[in-house]
């Protein structure tokens, strides 16, 4: 069970039907990332790759509880399973990362930046807890405008974020107008290579809540029932103006701070701890000896995600790239300047 820093009145969930929901996106996102990992180190995609590698759990549970075209979510550099959960085609991350025109950004941006506004998908700023505020003004605007109704916003940062003073000051904000927040720390034990000891003095990430004046949720980030679970709880708690809710998850990052970073930091002892178990491999043992899915249901659902995977690769790196002398954005080869400047 979540460890409940107070206690909460969410509303019972599903477990099983979304277990197997948030497994199938959990699936789905550690294939693309591991596809995309390869294509970056042949030299294909320009940028860095941050993977969430052992976040898959943590990610997929909130998201599969947001409600698409009501909700506001904020994802980060880690959370393809999240994003994939909220609605996110695999073909719109493929040529984001590839740099295709057709891509959310047009290829115009780096790939963590991408997101759909329209749809509730504000793009990522910064991960360093910018995103807080974001979504805090867009619940506030809605407020304003009556439109606001049973929705709520759900931001994600890591525990190295905490340590910003946008954090401090958007959660602030946020307790004292009692919005209907949700953060979700990705505890992954480091900030790049810095440990938590050398982060923060507090015994606890969770225990920060208390100084909000708002309520916090311990959850293993390696077992997605309880991540599940508190999730739950944490968003029933905020549609019923509670007001902001801060969700923990205790895990630890299987990668380098990005596929540039050979993660010589984290020692045997940590990767062989409880911290270092794989989500899916545990959520996949789970669901089999709950009869939630057979050993064959899984296979088939990582065929799929393999094809699935594969076939927007394969598309989005036949697409065309931004055309730098056409595109409405470029300042110095604009339409009036065409005829009097030559090609480069």
């Amino acid at each position: 069970m979540a460890d409940i820093a107070t206690q909460s009145t969410g509303a019972e969930i599903d477990l099983p039907e979304a277990f197997q929901n948030a497994f199938r996106w959990m699936v789905l996102a550690r294939t693309f990332e591991d596809k995309i990992a390869s294509v970056y180190r042949a030299g294909k995609i320009v940028g860095g790759v941050y993977v969430g590698r052992g976040q898959e759990a943590f990610s997929a549970a909130l998201a599969v509880q947001l409600n698409r075209g009501k909700d506001i979510y904020a994802p980060l550099i880690r959370d393809m399973a999240g994003r994939a959960a909220f609605g996110e085609p695999v073909i719109d991350a493929a040529r984001t990362y590839l740099g295709s025109a057709k891509g959310s950004m047009r290829g115009r941006d780096g790939n963590i930046h991408r997101g759909s506004p329209r749809e509730g998908v504000p793009a990522m700023i910064s991960h360093l807890g910018a995103m807080i505020s974001v979504v805090g003004g867009m619940l506030f605007a809605r407020r304003l405008r009556g439109e606001l109704e049973n929705s709520v916003g759900a931001a994600c940062i890591g525990d190295g974020a905490t340590s910003t003073g946008s954090v401090h000051e958007a959660l602030n904000l946020a307790a004292i107008e009692k919005l209907p927040l949700v953060v979700a720390i990705a505890n992954n034990q480091f900030a790049y290579s810095t440990p938590t000891s050398r982060q923060f003095a507090c015994k606890d990430l969770v225990d920060r809540a208390i100084g909000y004046g708002i309520e916090g949720i311990n959850v293993d980030g390696t077992d997605l029932a309880d991540c599940l679970q508190g999730f739950n709880k944490a968003l029933s708690r905020a549609r019923s103006g509670k007001g902001p809710q801060l969700v923990v998850g205790k895990l630890l990052r299987l990668a380098g701070h990005g596929e540039h970073d050979d993660a010589h930091y984290i020692s045997k002892q940590m990767r062989a701890s409880s911290l270092g178990k794989d989500c899916l491999a545990v959520a996949r043992k789970r669901m089999i000896a709950e009869n939630w899915g057979s050993e064959e249901d899984c296979k088939v659902l990582e065929e799929k995600a393999i094809e699935e995977v594969e076939n927007a690769i394969l598309q989005a790196s036949g697409e065309e790239s931004p055309d730098a002398y056409t595109h409405d954005w470029n300042a110095c080869f604009s339409e009036r300047f065409r005829d009097t400047q030559s090609d480069p």
